[in-house]
């Protein structure tokens, strides 16, 4: 890599001009970010293509990211982050969720898959049982959603995690019935006898009601009535709730107060709603309307200048909204059409997909070449859990 090859015969100058952009902190000598950004971020790994774990642990760390969110429990990822401060949610995938049901099953799965790495220092913050399991027709899988969340609830406290790591799942906005005006938010016919029980779980259990929030899905499908100004978080003219009055700017806070709508008119108005997805593809087929590196890179700068601003929607201004951005990285095993392969920040060598000001470091493969090339400039130790250490006393001759 260039960056690998100018580390070779750096000065101590240039060292310094190296570094600073990668905006972490070297602290008793191990790499620390400075300042953690708000936002989280999706980490799939549908591709054939991706940088190792430990690798991409050093490019989140960069760039000051330190909530991930993983669709499983890779062990690999778990443990090359272990030592870093970096908070996890976890995911069961849905064809796992009808054996959850069983509290045997459950407390199993977590014994596997999340009590050895708490154990080892990861920090494991919620486990997500199911994915948009109300999007499709499986009325199986629907009907054991809460039997298993339940049952991995119970056995979190019968491990002792209750109030350490909790539980919930992530859908689609494909249940919502109705979510315009946002105040009159309702949830799908067909999911509301299982919403019912389901939120009074959340509430009990004191957990988000998590949504996938897609603002380009409505651009793409009407894009000569949808502004697409209003959809980037660009200057618009707003769009003026009847009931309440209030002034939306953007479809994102529209979606998310709808959502907040429904839960309310089901009864509960302490459940927080916390977006597990949102996101823009940079390319997609010719039927894809906006899928572009410009409206990507818009749409994501935008947000993140607001989730930095702890700006809240117009029904709840003073609680930031919290988001987990969609993709880490282009997966180009993905199925479906070009946007699905093309959500990314990164491409897998870490390129930046477009430029939101965003720089990370994403260091080259473990080689005789470019790794020993850093080595001339910082002495590196990369330990067994996958964290980097910097000689202290290196870095205090350089900019002495």
């Amino acid at each position: 890599m260039a960056t690998a090859a100018r580390a070779a015969s750096c000065t101590p100058a240039a060292c310094a001009v190296l570094v600073i952009p990668i905006l972490v902190l070297i602290m008793a000598g191990q790499v620390r970010v400075a300042e953690a950004l708000s936002i989280g971020v999706n980490y799939g790994q549908i591709a054939n293509n991706l940088p190792s774990p430990s690798r991409v642990s050093w490019l989140l760390r960069s760039l000051k990211i330190n909530k991930v969110k993983l669709f499983d429990a890779d062990p690999h990822v778990l443990r090359a982050f272990l030592g870093t401060g970096v908070e996890f949610v976890i995911g069961i995938g849905n064809e796992a969720v009808p054996a959850m049901a069983s509290p045997a099953a459950a407390e199993s799965w977590l014994q596997l898959h999340v009590v050895p790495h708490l154990r080892a220092g990861a920090r494991i913050t919620c486990i997500t049982v199911g994915n948009e399991v109300f999007k499709g027709n499986d009325t199986a899988l629907q009907a054991s959603l809460l039997p298993a969340m339940r049952s991995v609830h119970q056995a979190l406290g019968a491990l002792g995690l209750q109030g350490r790591v909790n539980v919930t799942t992530a859908h689609s906005l494909d249940i919502m019935g109705v979510s315009y005006p946002p105040s009159a938010g309702t949830f799908h016919p067909s999911a509301a006898p299982h919403l019912q029980p389901f939120l009074a779980f959340l509430s009990a259990a004191r957990a988000p009601f998590l949504i996938n929030c897609y603002p380009y899905f409505a651009y793409k499908d009407d894009p000569a009535r949808v502004p697409l100004e209003y959809v980037l978080f660009q200057p618009n003219a707003g769009v003026v709730d009847p009931r309440t009055r209030l002034v939306y700017d953007n479809m994102l806070y529209a979606q998310v107060d709808a959502v907040y709508a429904a839960i309310q008119a089901m009864g509960h108005t302490d459940i927080d709603v916390k977006v597990s997805e949102t996101g823009w593809p940079s390319r997609g087929d010719p039927d894809e309307a906006g899928a572009t590196p410009e409206n990507a890179g818009t749409y994501i700068g935008n947000l993140l200048r607001r989730i930095e601003m702890k700006q809240g929607t117009p029904l709840r201004p003073q609680a930031p909204i919290d988001v987990y951005v969609f993709a880490l990285f282009n997966e180009n095993l993905k199925p479906g059409p070009a946007s699905e392969r093309n959500y990314g920040l990164f491409y897998p060598d870490g390129t930046p997909v477009y430029n939101v000001g965003l720089r990370g470091y994403l260091p080259p493969m473990a080689s005789h070449g470019a790794a020993t090339q850093i080595h001339q400039c910082f002495p590196i130790e990369m330990k067994t859990d996958g964290t980097f250490l910097i000689s202290l006393n290196s870095y205090e001759s350089i900019f002495a």
